[in-house]
């Protein structure tokens, strides 16, 4: 494979981190991808290849070489890491070829998208959540559990992504909701296009959104009831873009941030025998287990998956015009019809 990446002397996996730095993916992702890929090097390397140049039958020795020490969903993982790499790589014209394209048809293993969890009961949930007082840790938890909303879109909100018909947060907050959400009392809107490090609203942001589409998510009774109470505390911000979740701690005032939401789940976790440090996503409970329960109550309600993508936020254009062309009627009706109670 003849590449050009190798005429200047770059590396191509420093190319391609930075590059996904750029389109703001998490720590966390940048840390998998770049462990992956070393690995992968290093395996190149004791069979005198590197990325740029690796074939076809060293991308298929690589996964070989991962099935004695991993799980068939991690070598599935990890080879999908490698693809998607090459996938880059390739469109951008930094390199000729895809050699994992064939691999990837071939393999047996496919990746886990739906690993065996804790099951909680909507009881134990809610015993869970009586014990938590602080009225911002309390007011977040319940809105994930409510809407299935990934932590860094949750700490993305603004006063502007939320249309309440309160009265007397009218009356405190002087604010303009988005016009999307004219005729739309009780919901929230959330955006698709928001990017760690890009400056949304007045205010560089520090987590991405990551929907495929724009949702609005209904709010029930008790998540409407939560949220009045918690913005009848909520302390001033030094940010014009009026965050909905600002810090009550250090940082007073200023935008939660996702590493402050795990945090504190993973505290009141712990103290209820759901997290153990070196435990997985089948035992610990955190941000994204809430999306999980989320998703598997509603869904089980509702008997309709396609509502269900819709308010995840991972769907096609088809499902949200199915969805949006009714969407008073159909998204809010279904929803408030099947959403559990936690309070």
């Amino acid at each position: 494979m003849n590449a050009r990446i190798d005429s200047d002397g770059a590396d191509p996996i420093t190319y391609f981190i930075e590059d996904l730095t750029y389109h703001g993916k998490s720590e966390r992702t940048l840390t998998a991808y770049e462990r992956v890929l070393r690995r992968f090097e290093q395996f190149l390397i004791d069979r005198d290849a590197t990325p740029a140049t690796a074939s076809q039958r060293d991308c298929m020795a690589f996964v070989h070489s991962l099935r004695d020490s991993l799980a068939r969903s991690t070598v599935a993982s990890y080879a999908s890491y490698v693809h998607r790499f090459y996938a880059y790589m390739t469109q951008t014209g930094e390199l000729d070829t895809n050699p994992m394209t064939l691999v990837m048809a071939e393999m047996d293993e496919s990746i886990n998208t739906d690993p065996t969890r804790r099951e909680i009961s909507i009881e134990e949930m809610r015993t869970f959540l009586d014990e938590i007082t602080h009225p911002l840790e309390r007011t977040v938890m319940l809105l994930l559990l409510k809407t299935g909303l990934r932590v860094g879109e949750c700490c993305n909100l603004d006063l502007r992504d939320l249309n309440l018909d309160a009265p007397a947060v009218r009356a405190e907050y002087d604010y303009t909701h988005r016009p999307q959400l004219d005729g739309r009392t009780d919901t929230l809107f959330i955006s698709n296009d928001i990017a760690a490090g890009q400056t949304v609203n007045g205010e560089e942001r520090t987590a991405s959104n990551k929907r495929k589409r724009v949702t609005m998510i209904p709010i029930d009774t008790e998540l409407k009831e939560a949220l009045i109470r918690w913005l009848a505390i909520r302390p001033d911000t030094p940010s014009s873009a009026e965050p909905l979740f600002g810090d009550t701690g250090r940082s007073w005032g200023h935008r939660l941030e996702p590493s402050q939401v795990r945090a504190f789940v993973r505290k009141h976790a712990k103290q209820n025998g759901w997290y153990r440090v070196g435990g997985g996503a089948s035992e610990n409970v955190t941000p994204h287990y809430f999306r999980h329960f989320f998703t598997t109550y509603l869904r089980d309600r509702t008997g309709d998956r396609g509502i269900v993508k819709y308010l995840r936020g991972d769907v096609a254009q088809d499902i949200i015009d199915t969805y949006t062309h009714d969407w008073g009627n159909r998204v809010r009706t279904v929803y408030e019809s099947n959403i559990y109670s936690l309070c």
